[in-house]
């Protein structure tokens, strides 16, 4: 006969491994970039100034990002509009979203569109060198934008890799606990059709 006060026990232990497992999972999900949050929002701002900068010519970051007429006048190109965009979306915005919510998808994709904005930034610097005569080259800003997101990549690569490593052993710890559970649910189930063949 059983003990009705091992299974109260028994039911409160679920419900407090239950809510581990919960915390757990939550952990798992965020990240902790420590001093880097203090770099990346340094990167952010300087990324934001680089908007009021020249990025060639007369032409801003924010001319290009509207598509203003200096920028047309400048003969901006396809790459220096799709750079200031994705450095806006993704090392501006999505920064600031992973450094405020902590959240590690948030930090995947601002890695990742920070890496895009890299290859896309380079593109833009060398689409302006190779411009024909008459035509400025790269400005100050567009310059400036494109260290920034390369560090920000750099910076974003470590945070999500260090967070990586974290959420690997954890989801190896938690096979190991199911495992472990499953043998012992296996033993407790063999001793019970034993003692009743007995």
């Amino acid at each position: 006969m059983s003990d009705p006060e091992s299974g109260k026990e028994d039911a409160e232990f679920e419900e407090f491994r239950r809510d581990i497992d919960a915390a757990e999972k939550k952990v798992a999900g965020e990240i902790d970039p420590g001093a880097r949050a203090m770099v990346v929002a340094v990167l952010v701002f300087a990324l934001l100034l680089t908007f009021v900068l020249p990025h060639t010519g007369h032409a801003r970051g924010f001319d290009v990002l509207v598509n203003g007429a200096i920028a047309d006048q400048e003969s901006v190109r396809v790459p220096s509009r799709i750079f200031v965009w994705l450095a806006m979306i993704f090392g501006v915005g999505f920064s600031m979203l992973a450094l405020l919510t902590r959240r590690w998808v948030l930090s995947w994709i601002a890695l990742a569109g920070s890496f895009v904005a890299s290859v896309i930034g380079m593109l833009a610097i060398w689409t302006r060198q190779t411009a024909g005569t008459g035509h400025p080259g790269p400005g100050i800003g567009l310059v400036i934008a494109w260290v920034a997101v390369i560090l920000l990549t750099f910076h974003w690569a470590r945070v999500v890799w260090s967070r990586t490593a974290v959420q690997l052993a954890a989801e190896q710890e938690r096979r190991e606990a199911a495992q472990r559970d499953q043998r012992t649910f296996l033993d407790d189930a063999f001793e019970d059709d034993e003692d009743r063949d007995k």
